[in-house]
């Protein structure tokens, strides 16, 4: 089945898995290409529209791994068939660090 939508990264993307233990990086790589290089726009147990003002400007977010413990902010480019991730971090308990900081919600 071919993948209807690429995944691009931005630049802070590298700064935010500099945070994450290695080992996880296979896990977020197959998690992404899985749940949105098909169906990133289509609101699931586990993808969900973000509210606004949302971090990095995210419209989207998609929550994987162990517990549900990661998450992905991106952003759906429909014409162009692009999912731009503009940010990866972890939960922890009800906080969120993205790049070792902790993100207000």
């Amino acid at each position: 089945m071919a993948e209807n939508f690429e995944i691009a990264f931005s630049q802070e993307i590298y700064k935010h898995l500099r945070a994450i233990e290695r080992k996880y990086y296979g896990l977020i790589r197959e998690a992404l290409r899985e749940h949105l290089s098909h169906t990133p726009n289509i609101e699931t147990r586990n993808q969900k529209v973000l509210q606004k003002p949302a971090p990095f400007h995210a419209t989207w977010e998609l929550r994987f791994g162990p517990h549900n413990r990661f998450r992905a902010l991106y952003e759906v480019n429909e014409e162009e068939r692009v999912v731009l991730i503009l940010a990866i971090g972890m939960k922890e308990g009800s906080r969120l660090f993205i790049g070792g900081e902790e993100i207000e919600r």
